[in-house]
């Protein structure tokens, strides 16, 4: 039980819930490989991890971008003897570009989710398995979301890939029965985090105003809520876990009646 010791690679950590896991994990005595696309970035969180625990956190970092299906493969060839056995893999990578109705959405930003948050999702996992499927043991922890679960207007290709995220993870467990491997599925509502930023494409002001008047989850929250579901005891899975904040919840049924 716990996360002590335990190897943990997490996407997508240089920033919002993948930097606030490597923080959590830290403090639990784990050792870490962090990747991301900004280098610069993720030697920021090392700096403070390394900081912060003494230096008695094993850092290891990997610029990579999920998309890049050989650079996914070469990132888990590189890694050293010492890293190898990934205990807990967090597919955090993950983005939502654009609030356009479907009619007028960008093509290219759809290609960019589905890509990141489908593509680079099995792009991870699928290497990282071959590794735990060797070893008999392992807990593969994926960052979907409320979107796929409940539609909402300009929610488009974001949503539809979150809702395959959670049936991936389903169908994963189904084929994983037997071989000791633990799936999850951990599904925030809205959360102060640079998403809303990227989402609007730089514009902070809008991004800002996402948040105005709530107190919506924080990147911490689901970080304390990731480590605990990989630190539960072994036989223990947490399939599916959806959370949103007290002042969130779901929305009445629209009705057009000007037909």
């Amino acid at each position: 039980m716990g996360n002590a010791k335990k190897t943990i690679l997490i996407t997508g950590a240089s920033s919002g819930f993948g930097e606030a896991c490597a923080y959590q994990y830290a403090k639990e005595g784990c050792k870490l490989i962090l990747t991301a696309r900004s280098v610069a970035r993720l030697e920021g969180v090392r700096r403070k991890l390394e900081l912060d625990t003494k230096g008695k956190c094993a850092v290891l970092i990997r610029k990579l971008d999920v998309q890049d299906r050989r650079a996914v493969e070469q990132v888990m060839t590189d890694l050293p003897t010492d890293f190898a056995d990934i205990d807990v893999l967090v597919n955090n990578a993950g983005l939502a570009l654009g609030t356009e109705s479907v009619e007028q959405a960008e093509l290219t930003d759809w290609d960019t989710i589905i890509d990141t948050n489908i593509k680079g999702l099995l792009y991870m996992t699928r290497v990282v398995l071959s590794v735990m499927v060797a070893r008999k043991c392992g807990h593969i922890i994926n960052i979907g979301s409320i979107a796929g679960n409940w539609p909402h207007p300009r929610g488009g290709v974001y949503g539809a890939s979150k809702a395959f995220v959670q049936q991936f993870s389903r169908n994963m467990r189904a084929d994983l029965i037997g071989k000791n491997i633990r799936v999850s599925n951990i599904e925030p509502g809205i959360a102060a985090t640079n998403y809303s930023n990227v989402r609007f494409k730089g514009d902070s002001e809008k991004a800002k105003s996402v948040y105005a008047g709530t107190k919506a989850l924080t990147a911490e929250d689901i970080a304390q809520i990731v480590c605990w579901t990989s630190g539960l005891p072994e036989h223990v899975n947490i399939n599916t876990l959806e959370v949103m904040p007290v002042c969130q919840s779901w929305g009445p049924f629209t009705l057009d009646r000007s037909l």
